[in-house]
């Protein structure tokens, strides 16, 4: 019987070749782009699964309130809290942190030296938490001790190209004197799937031995309850849960940290176990370790993966229905003959298996092959990865079954429905269900279509709004060079004012100014503040930066009050004067810009006057709000040097400029970056996001397109007679492309009022992640639905002006 069926389903399908290719077509355009997309959720959702134990493994994570009031979320908690939980929570196996150690290391003996900036102070514990395969050296002792580093298999060649670095020295800069690192380990260059980039790891102990040096006799690496610039990690054992660790947190937090604060201060700390698995797609919070991705993003391309391949399924049930009047004459036959209903029904079952499995073929192969390609679209390595999961095996073997049973089975209905009889006499059924079928069907792609173009209106407008947005300061024509780590304070100066002298005469040069941070930074120096008429319990945190006397100048910020930091006022360099912003002045409690001029505030326990207040600007991306701002004076280190260029010769200032500092500071490697793009590296997740929402969304609309053309194709077939007589009786081109195509455009019509508020109201829900964000206009709706009823018109235009160009002649003789 099966063989039967077989030899049938291919006869009927030879028959039609077009029928038979543009349904392949578009089923396989379909599950490519469900293949494509569900390749890049993978890799998005894969993030951190590369550890033996992801599973187990958490981030901490502090919420800070003052009066009730959220003021911040933090990826990084206080050091104690790692030896503390590890001490009282039997549910936790091990704890590590990580801090940041950007240094400067250099191998003498091969005069190689770099900034680096992706390596962490990482205790001993973090490489059992994390999987970290050791290629030379013992991970048991390899950070035991201080003054210990282990370098990445890149890193590695870096520094010491093919010999083995095992108890060679790198000297490092950037902790008051000159130190000499031990490397004592190599580790398998770390996956790029990760929320962290680890290139290096120095041992935590290094960091307690420096600040001891420095006058710390607290022990505050181990023991501090304020001091928030630790990533804390922990491994649970087997048996335990994140949620038995967190009902344990607000207890531990009240008795060690809030139990410690003035009451009158309504000020409190809660912390949250995130698992690490989830951070790169849930995680935006302060002090981040990478630009995160965005989870919801995520999940609504998993929606559209599907919706792409309903539509491409709709399809074929449009078309399939469509062709059940061809085929009534059989359907009698073979009814007269004997067949069985259930018979018809399995053999257009088995028409439907051979169409989808020849699609899913084509839609695989063509995958693997476009997956190079798709990957450099995207900017990700991302590779054909689901041969040994057996999960997405198992999913895509579910979604094909029942794509294939669902898309087969209402055709086989309706065709194996058909009356003989009534056929047989030559009289053609009216399958009125089939019909309204359709035309549900066409609406509901459609409408899914006409979501789809107002969804990539919106993406695009918004990521266009945010990078193009006035952000308070002038960014454009700005080349900044990571500050000197080789010398600090007055020896500092004593190079930087000649190489500042030196820059400013370049005639590509306009000005260069110092500062601790640069726009597209997270701002990680904060402190508590209050104004001098507050109470003393009253307190909140700001966002401090330092700069020099040029900075506001030469980014072009507005002062909404009093003046900036000037060499013409002597108490500006003694630190004893600040500038605000526009959001710390109604932080502080302070009414307006005017009357914070003289005004005196504490900010982490100096006194200071304020003499000015800058208009708000965006430090970080529109994603976020601004925060308030603390401007301080500080003359004696550069994090980094900005340099306003002018536009004539840029590649020639920029040898210009390397040669002075090499000359000014011989032992810092010259590292550079243009500040626009390392601006809008924070909307990396968003702009990918755009790339791939439009460019599915412009696939699924052509997969609609295709079944609107086959639909159109076997609408002009069926009225081919009627066509002729009208134009025998004196009817116009035009009018028959209208009476052909008026049918369908009615149907695009009730979509778009279908797709208007869905779509609004998805697209409303997405925009609530940015802290600026557009309006959605009404012109985006309007559009939409032109473009959809334009497409629809000239897809089925094709066929229409064909057929109303035939001759009546040939078409009164169609039987």
């Amino acid at each position: 019987m099966l063989r039967n069926y077989l030899k049938i389903a291919l006869r009927n399908l030879f028959k039609r070749k077009g029928f038979t290719l543009l349904n392949i077509f578009g089923l396989a355009i379909g599950m490519t782009c469900c293949l494509l997309i569900l390749q890049y959720v993978n890799y998005e959702r894969g993030f951190d699964q590369f550890h033996d134990d992801a599973d187990r493994i958490a981030r901490l994570r502090i919420d800070n309130y003052s009066e009730g009031k959220l003021l911040w979320k933090s990826a990084t908690v206080f050091p104690a809290f790692a030896p503390t939980m590890k001490k009282e929570f039997p549910e936790i196996e091990e704890a590590g942190r990580l801090i940041d150690a950007n240094l400067l290391l250099t191998n003498e003996a091969r005069n190689v030296k770099f900034n680096e900036q992706k390596g962490y102070f990482a205790d001993p514990s973090m490489l059992k938490i994390f999987t970290i395969p050791m290629l030379k050296g013992n991970p048991a002792t390899a950070l035991n001790a201080p003054e210990k580093i282990i370098l990445s298999e890149s890193y590695a060649k870096k520094y010491f190209a093919d010999e083995n670095p095992i108890g060679k020295v790198l000297k490092v800069s950037g902790m008051g004197n000159p130190r000499a690192f031990e490397v004592t380990g190599v580790f398998k260059d770390y996956p790029a799937n990760s929320h962290l980039i680890i290139e290096y790891l120095v041992s935590y102990s290094t960091l307690g031995k420096f600040l001891k040096e420095t006058g710390d006799t607290e022990n505050s690496t181990e023991t501090a309850w304020g001091w928030y610039d630790f990533y804390t990690y922990f491994k649970l054992r087997p048996d335990a849960t994140i949620a038995q660790v967190q009902a344990k947190m607000q207890d531990l937090c009240d008795r060690y940290i809030n139990s410690k604060r003035d009451p009158k201060s309504n000020r409190r700390t809660e912390a949250y176990l995130m698992p690490m698995t989830d951070i790169h797609l849930y995680a935006n919070f302060n002090q981040e370790a990478e630009v995160n991705g965005n989870g919801q993003a995520v999940s609504w391309l998993f929606l559209i993966a599907f919706f792409i391949l309903a539509i491409a399924w709709t399809n074929y049930i449009n078309l399939a229905t469509a062709r059940s009047l061809e085929r009534a004459k059989e359907v009698g036959v073979r009814k007269v003959m004997g067949a069985l209903r259930e018979q018809l029904v399995g053999q257009f079952m088995m028409e439907s298996l051979i169409l989808n499995l020849s699609a899913l073929v084509l839609a695989f192969t063509v995958s693997y092959f476009a997956m190079p390609y798709f990957s450099n679209f995207l900017g990700q390595q991302i590779s054909f990865s689901f041969s040994n999961n057996v999960g997405f095996w198992l999913m895509m073997l579910l979604v094909f079954v029942a794509g294939t049973f669902l898309s087969g089975m209402y055709p086989a209905f309706v065709m194996s429905g058909i009356k003989p009889i009534i056929v047989l006499k030559g009289i053609m059924p009216k399958l009125t269900g089939g019909v309204s079928m359709r035309r549900i069907l066409i609406v509901s792609q459609f409408s899914a279509s006409i979501a789809l173009i107002i969804g990539t209106i919106v993406v695009y407008q918004q990521i266009k709004y945010m990078r193009n947005q006035k952000l308070g300061l002038d960014i454009a024509q700005t080349l900044v060079l990571e500050g000197a780590s080789s010398v600090r304070d007055s020896l500092f100066q004593a190079s930087f004012k000649p190489f500042k002298n030196d820059v400013l005469k370049l005639k590509g040069a306009e000005n260069i100014t110092l500062s601790s941070t640069v726009p597209g930074d997270e701002v990680y120096w904060t402190n508590g503040a209050r104004w001098m008429r507050k109470p003393k319990e009253f307190n909140t945190t700001m966002y401090i930066m330092s700069m020099d006397y040029d900075f506001v100048p030469a980014y072009d910020m507005k002062m909404v009050a009093g003046r900036a930091f000037s060499e013409k006022f002597g108490e500006d360099q003694h630190r004893k004067n600040i500038l605000l912003n526009e959001s710390a002045v109604k932080a502080l409690g302070i009414e307006n810009a005017q009357k914070a001029i003289s005004e005196k505030v504490v900010v982490g326990g100096d006194t200071v006057t304020v003499i000015g207040v800058m208009a708000d600007f965006h430090q970080e991306s529109l994603k976020r709000a601004v925060n308030p701002m603390v401007a301080r004076i500080n003359l004696q280190n550069g994090g980094f040097h900005s340099i306003k260029l002018r536009t004539d010769d840029v590649s020639g200032t920029l040898a210009e400029v390397q040669g002075l500092w090499n000359r000014y500071f011989p032992n810092d490697p010259f590292n550079y970056f243009f500040l626009d793009k390392h601006f809008d590296r924070q909307y990396k997740s968003d702009i990918l996001f755009g790339k791939v929402f439009g460019f599915f969304a412009m696939l699924a609309i052509f997969v609609a397109c295709l079944g609107l053309l086959g639909l159109s194709s076997y609408n002009v077939l069926q009225r081919t007679k009627e066509i002729g007589v009208r134009k025998v009786l004196g009817a116009s081109v035009s009018s028959i492309v209208v009476l052909l195509s008026k049918d369908f455009l009615k149907l695009v019509i009730i979509a778009s009022l279908i797709a208007f508020p869905l779509a609004w109201a998805v697209m409303n829900q997405w925009l609530q992640d940015f802290a600026s964000r557009i309006n959605i206009q009404w012109w985006v709706f309007l559009i939409a639905g032109i473009s959809a009823l334009i497409i629809a018109l000239i897809t089925i235009s094709f066929q229409s002006i064909k057929a109303a160009l035939m001759n009546p002649v040939k078409s009164l003789k169609t039987e």
